[in-house]
């Protein structure tokens, strides 16, 4: 496992077009946010075990390549700064300052070593200790090429929460040239490519239509909705997230 100790920063982006099916009906009880990096000898591991988690529907997992190892003799071709600071900024909020790959968050609050299942399950039962983990429904669904989002009203929110589509390559194949990973052929599972704000989520029933060809790109064949206590700079417990597919 490769550690690293660093400050943290701000985040986020947007994108282009496609279409989607209706969210899969279920309670979700984690959103899995797996730290990762193709220049990372200890990753590969984690990458397949995330492939095996993202079957799970009652999962929201997500690969966000970092690019701190960049220098290690391979160039991350995954991987987006915004990534690296947002896992600073959770490091920060936790203030642990534990910052290193194969990194998983668990629904925003708890970390544990992504390449260990039995770690990650026990991250998600300290996690939802906390009764507003993942507390929040999400109604999602497509029509007239826009993806509508909806949620309940929800009192005892002691601030505003943010709304974020993340936009996802559900596989990603690559094979490294150099670094500690040269020669090896890795699939890559639930890529973020793309992070769109929705708005701002406080505590009033609300919805939202996003048309599609902003959030979607080439690569982009799905996507998480998640809202999320905090801020970019300091994010904090994951109230709600729900996946969609995209065709």
């Amino acid at each position: 496992m490769v550690r690293l100790s660093l400050a943290y920063a701000a985040v986020f982006a947007c994108a282009s077009s496609a279409i989607v099916e209706p969210a899969m009906a279920g309670e979700k009880r984690a959103v899995l946010e797996l730290f990762t990096s193709q220049g990372c000898s200890s990753c590969p591991a984690a990458d397949k075990l995330l492939g095996e988690l993202a079957s799970d529907p009652s999962l929201v997992s997500i690969s966000l390549p970092i690019d701190y190892w960049d220098y290690l003799g391979w160039k991350d071709t995954l991987a987006d700064p915004r990534h690296s600071a947002r896992q600073r900024a959770y490091s920060g909020v936790r203030g642990d300052r534990e910052v290193y790959t194969p990194q998983v968050v668990v629904n925003g609050s708890v970390h544990a070593l992504g390449s260990s299942k039995s770690s990650i399950e026990k991250a998600v039962a300290k996690s939802r200790v906390n009764p507003a983990t993942l507390s929040l429904p999400i109604e999602a669904s497509f029509a007239n090429a826009g993806l509508s989002f909806s949620l309940p009203e929800r009192g005892g929110l002691s601030a505003p929460a943010e709304v974020w589509i993340a936009a996802t390559s559900r596989a990603v194949t690559v094979t490294m040239q150099r670094g500690e990973n040269r020669g090896k052929t890795i699939t890559y599972h639930n890529v973020a490519r793309r992070w769109v704000k929705i708005g701002q989520w406080q505590g009033k029933a609300n919805s939202w239509t996003i048309p599609v060809r902003d959030f979607a790109a080439d690569g982009v064949d799905s996507a998480a909705v998640f809202v999320q206590s905090g801020t970019v700079e300091k994010p904090a417990t994951i109230l709600g997230a729900t996946s969609l597919v995209l065709r």
